[in-house]
């Protein structure tokens, strides 16, 4: 018995029902893409827009930054140019102070010459060496200042290679910016790509990329201040200067006219008196101290004597006598006070001898300095007096 072929029958309803499906499907799909496609092409309109005008904004910013570092660095290159000359005054005033200093310590010299005992520091010695430290102060700030000007030198063209090395990264970047925004997708076949993660790695924020420029621009102008505050201090530094200088020579020449005159006083004084005479009487005071001094040691050593004879006789006594009594107490007690009283009256001779001898030594000095006080009149009124001429009308 034969039946029909059913699942052939059945076959060809499944076939076309899937086909159907697949049909239906197709169209569905086709309708996705066609939305997708629109989709995509807005959404890279949009984007295309909103990254043109991003980019221009960027592009306008960075010519708003690049004006801000253009004024900048035109007025450090200036503040350089000002400091140049600050530095050229400064070494020429450097240069100046040569001569007096070589005057003043040549004025020192000359003193030095005098004998040794007249070589104490009077008021012209203070006045000189005060004069010294003057202008060695000076030339001392001077120097300083030399180093601080090449230093600020330093700054500000190390400040203003930085502000030239922003702008030119700047313009490079308004000149790449400014590139995209021309650029279009028939405008290249090959595109940039971002070289990997590198890229984004070593990016900057938009906050850093604007400090980066307002930290440059913050130190040049702090430099500028800086250099402006430092030329206004070589200005006053340099007036300073020779009016201090002036000052000084002024007041060593009056200590100089001064001491002349107490010079000339003291040795018309030292004519009409007899200095010595107060002395002598002291030295022969001196010398009977002494021979007081010298018997009240023999007095006493002669009691000393008889206490220590007193306790060795004592010590023969028996045995059993051998007691510390009263009388051994009191021996005992003497013989230490004798001891000390005789240090004592030993000591006073010798200081008795030392003040003989200082007194001897005063003697000879006064002697010694009514004869030197010509030598130092001539130094102080002719020597030093003919140097320091010229240095009252020193100028710079």
């Amino acid at each position: 018995m034969s039946f029909p072929d059913c699942s052939t029958q059945q076959g060809d309803g499944s076939n076309l029902e899937n086909m159907e499906f697949m049909r239906n499907h197709s169209e569905l799909f086709r309708a996705e893409c066609v939305r997708l496609i629109t989709d995509t092409d807005t959404s890279c309109k949009r984007m295309q827009n909103d990254d043109s005008k991003r980019l221009g904004q960027r592009v306008r910013d960075i010519q708003f930054v690049k004006k801000e570092l253009e004024m900048k660095l035109g007025e450090i290159v200036v503040e350089i140019e000002l400091l140049e000359t600050s530095q050229s005054r400064e070494a020429n005033a450097l240069e100046a102070c040569k001569e007096p200093l070589r005057v003043t310590v040549l004025c020192l010299e000359e003193r030095m010459k005098r004998f040794p005992s007249e070589r104490r520091h009077d008021e012209v010695d203070r006045e000189l060496l005060k004069e010294t430290e003057v202008i060695q102060a000076a030339t001392l700030l001077l120097q300083t200042v030399a180093e601080q000007i090449a230093e600020q030198l330093r700054l500000n063209r190390s400040i203003q290679h930085q502000l030239e090395q922003d702008l030119q990264e700047k313009s490079e970047a308004q000149c790449i910016d400014n590139s995209c925004v021309l650029m279009t997708t028939r405008s290249t076949d090959n595109p940039l790509r971002p070289r990997g993660a590198h890229a984004l790695l070593l990016s900057v924020t938009p906050e850093q990329w604007e400090n980066i420029t307002d930290i440059n621009m913050a130190k040049a102008e702090q430099q500028k201040a800086d250099s402006m505050a430092l030329r206004a201090m070589v200005e006053s530094l340099l007036e300073q200067m020779a009016a201090d200088m002036k000052k000084q020579a002024r007041a060593t020449a009056a200590a100089l006219q001064l001491n002349v005159w107490e010079i000339k006083a003291a040795r018309s004084q030292m004519t009409e008196q007899l200095a010595t005479v107060g002395i002598l009487c002291e030295l022969s005071s001196q010398q009977q101290v002494r021979g007081d001094l010298q018997t009240a040691v023999s007095e006493n050593q002669c009691v000393l004597g008889l206490a220590q004879a007193r306790l060795a006789l004592r010590l023969q006594r028996p045995s059993k006598e051998q007691c510390l009594d009263p009388a051994q107490c009191q021996l005992l007690t003497e013989v230490q006070q004798l001891n000390a009283h005789i240090a004592k009256l030993r000591e006073a001779v010798a200081q008795s001898e030392e003040e003989q001898r200082a007194l001897v030594r005063c003697q000879r000095e006064l002697q010694a300095n009514m004869e030197l006080k010509t030598s130092s009149l001539y130094i102080d009124e002719v020597v030093c007096a003919r140097h320091r001429d010229p240095l009252i009308m020193l100028s710079f």
